[in-house]
């Protein structure tokens, strides 16, 4: 049969690969599983193995693995009889979908229940390994399988840091692991053919990039394209805010356009940056004990006396109890004449030291936590808040570091926000003496 009626580049590199273990990192919806079915009927046409044990995260990966089995021992011309769902082990209540070919040999689709391995032998398939939910244990039970030497087989998008998955991938690419290791992300499928298949003709390089974006476009966040397309694992358990986190505080239609629409006490605050960063001021409106965002205000290579006047106006706002603003480096200037301009009171310059950063992070968190503050639902802050990560570094300090991400940028949106809850939650303002009627008191010593 003819692989290159079939086949793409990287499907076709990783059927030429005879190693006893192969792992791939791979992105979602490549065709893996559909090259591996191949190789696995393949492998049972020629003997060269007895058996094939196949399993999926979920029991509609195992019914479409064996589909494209079905498909592959017509086009090699063997006498093959699907069984449908068989069981293996009644007492466990273990079941797969089985495919028996004429000279003996079998392919099994199991669920992702570790003991289906036990006491089995020949060639291990593990689809989607990283989203199993006992993956150590499933690893033990599939591992013994191999011993006789048959081959062994990984496949999967990541799933975050702390899994074994991952550990298979980090040790291999350090040489710990004589594995071989194919990584395919979803930007090198579609240069070697992935869009061009889907299209049904040569795409131009326009009609990649359009498909590209539209993929990214359709994931729900960064995490998701980074992980289920582009072979990056991402480690949730170190984001200072996690997803769900930022997610339980956002809302829709809350920003205002016009400042005059707030009318409750305004709080203010202010990250600055000129040639890479932004600055950013977010405006909060205090309604009871909950803060919510009705402006944010980005300024992208702004010069320095127009980002004053649009901070003046916003600091000119009757109900504007306090402002906080960077004043690390380029906002020092800045910082110093809104103080000026507005007093000391309504205007509070924080210097960005280590301390200081994680009194304003642990203060925003705080808020996220108690449900006390509510941001737009938009995806570009979302990633923003997410990208910050809290570093212990090795003498015991603490660092709050950005994620290398395109949609993150430096954070800048995180700690405008940061400032102002800061300002929220410092609220000292002037103490205002007014007079009042004057008492009147009676003489005790007037007859009447």
């Amino acid at each position: 049969m003819n692989k290159n009626n079939y086949f793409l580049l990287y499907q076709k590199r990783w059927l030429a690969d005879e190693s006893p273990i192969k792992i791939w990192e791979k992105s979602r919806r490549i065709g893996a599983t559909y090259v591996q079915s191949y190789e696995d009927v393949r492998d049972c046409v020629s003997k060269k193995v007895p058996a094939v044990w196949f399993s999926s995260a979920d029991e509609s990966a195992a019914r479409e693995y064996i589909a494209y089995c079905e498909q592959w021992t017509k086009l090699f011309n063997m006498a093959a009889k699907p069984l449908g769902q068989v069981v293996i082990d009644s007492e466990k209540d273990i079941k797969a979908f089985v495919i028996e070919f004429a000279n003996g040999t079998k392919i099994h689709a199991l669920s992702s229940n570790p003991k289906g391995f036990r006491s089995k032998g020949g060639k291990v398939v593990l689809d989607e390994f990283a989203h199993h939910d006992s993956q150590d244990d499933l690893w033990k039970a599939a591992r013994p399988c191999i011993t006789w030497g048959f081959p062994l087989r990984i496949l999967s998008t990541h799933n975050g840091k702390n899994c074994r998955y991952y550990k298979f991938v980090e040790e291999t690419q350090r040489g710990k692991l004589n594995w071989s290791l194919h990584t395919t992300p979803i930007q090198l499928a579609v240069t070697e053919g992935l869009v061009d298949k889907i299209l049904g003709k040569v795409a131009t390089e326009e009609e990649k990039e359009a498909w590209l974006e539209d993929q990214r476009s359709n994931c729900f966040d960064e995490n998701t394209w980074q992980q289920e397309y582009c072979c990056i694992a991402i480690d949730e358990a170190t984001a200072f805010l996690t997803y769900e986190l930022i997610h339980s505080c956002e809302l829709d239609n809350i920003l205002i356009s016009e400042l005059l629409g707030i009318s409750e006490d305004l709080f203010v605050g202010m990250d600055i940056g000129r040639k890479k960063d932004l600055s950013v001021i977010w405006l909060l409106e205090k309604l009871g004990n909950v803060k919510y965002t009705r402006k944010v205000i980005e300024l992208e290579k702004t010069p320095f006396h127009l980002q004053e006047e649009i901070l003046s106006s916003v600091l000119k706002h009757k109900t504007l109890r306090r402002c906080c603003i960077d004043a690390t480096g380029l906002g020092m200037q800045l910082a110093e004449s809104a103080q000026r301009n507005f007093g000391q009171y309504r205007v509070e310059p924080i210097t960005f030291t280590a301390k200081a950063k994680e009194e304003l992070a642990y203060n925003l968190r705080t808020n996220f936590e108690d449900k006390t503050v509510y941001i737009p639902s938009d995806n570009i802050i979302r990633e923003d808040l997410h990208s910050v990560r809290k570093v212990t570094t090795i003498s015991g300090n603490i660092r709050f570091d950005v994620a290398n991400t395109e949609a993150a940028g430096h954070a800048d949106r995180f700690w405008a926000l940061a400032l102002a809850l800061y300002a929220a939650h410092t609220n000292a303002g002037p103490i205002y003496v007014t007079s009042r009627q004057k008492r009147e008191t009676y003489d005790t010593t007037k007859y009447y």
